[in-house]
């Protein structure tokens, strides 16, 4: 639809409603058309919902914490890969989305982005929380990026639903190896990579099991093809009790901070930079791992399984 077009049917839908009962509709109506650009230009912060006190309750039921490995320049724009998805992606949400872990003091200068699917933005009233919390939707991820003077940080939790499907304790297979979208945007616009591992992050909850031929499973790949979702059979524990229920157990979720990657800026990359660089991020993602799974209570013969 043209300007022109849009334009006629706003006006045409605010003529109709004010002259009736529902005259609120076109408020409400006209505030939306007035703010529709806004998550395709990074959003809206709010310091204010960022630093809610309930976040740090959020953090302290597991408890969540933020580990850094290198400093972030804030004259530089960041690309961040988030592993892995988990069923609730706590690790990210409250540590990039929030301040009850003082991002913000940790990596000063730095302005977080969570990414998350255009879905989200046809539910009303959600699409501004989300906004205020610092998610950003995928169309925004080149306005983020190609902002001058730098200081932004842009995560994508790579995988999404196909990696939450995996996501029981102790598993660490990623969905990685043909998830290239994301290394061919940070050549583009020369945002250098940061490999992020949240241990912990798998452990949360439970998930029934549903494994190659079993009928779970070729309902949940089913409806992932069809749809890009599918359905996550998990549970946890209760309110009460610690048996059964949907509740995430108090498991601590530590989120590792990589060191960036560099990356030269190419305009129109061709598959083989995009290959180079992908190989040299899980190189990077997997020393990061090793480096640090001992503290987290993981197996000294347990790796990253990439597929």
């Amino acid at each position: 639809m043209d300007t022109r077009k849009s334009s006629s049917c706003y006006i045409s839908t605010r003529h109709l409603l004010s002259n009736t009962k529902f005259w609120m509709i076109s408020i409400l109506y006209a505030i939306w058309y007035l703010d529709r650009d806004t998550p395709w230009q990074g959003g809206r912060q709010s310091a204010f919902i960022r630093h809610w006190t309930m976040w740090k309750y959020l953090k302290d039921y597991f408890p969540v914490s933020l580990v850094k490995t290198a400093e972030l320049d804030p004259s530089w724009n960041y690309l961040a890969g988030f592993h892995p998805h988990g069923i609730g992606v706590i690790g990210a949400f409250t540590n990039l989305c929030m301040e009850s872990m003082g991002f913000s003091s940790v990596f000063p200068g730095i302005c977080s982005h969570l990414m998350m699917l255009n879905l989200w933005l046809w539910f009303p009233f959600f699409r501004d929380y989300a906004m205020s919390v610092g998610e950003s939707f995928y169309s925004g991820a080149t306005h983020i990026l190609s902002r001058k003077g730098g200081s932004n940080l842009l995560s994508i939790v790579v995988g999404g639903v196909q990696v939450a499907l995996n996501a029981r304790p102790g598993a660490y297979k990623l969905v990685l190896r043909n998830r290239k979208g994301f290394i061919r945007l940070a050549l583009i616009h020369r945002a250098s990579l940061v490999p992020i591992f949240s241990f912990g992050e798998n452990d949360i909850y439970d998930q029934v099991e549903s494994s190659p031929g079993s009928w779970l499973h070729w309902f949940q790949d089913r409806l992932l093809k069809t749809t890009r979702f599918s359905i996550l059979l998990f549970y946890g524990c209760g309110v009460f009790q610690y048996s059964f229920g949907f509740m995430p157990y108090c498991w601590p979720i530590t989120t590792v901070v990589g060191k960036p990657i560099e990356v030269p800026k190419t305009p129109h990359p061709s598959q083989e930079e995009v290959d180079r660089l992908h190989q040299c991020y899980i190189r990077e993602l997997s020393n990061l791992f090793e480096a640090h799974k001992l503290k987290y209570n993981v197996p000294k013969d347990q790796h990253l399984e990439f597929c």
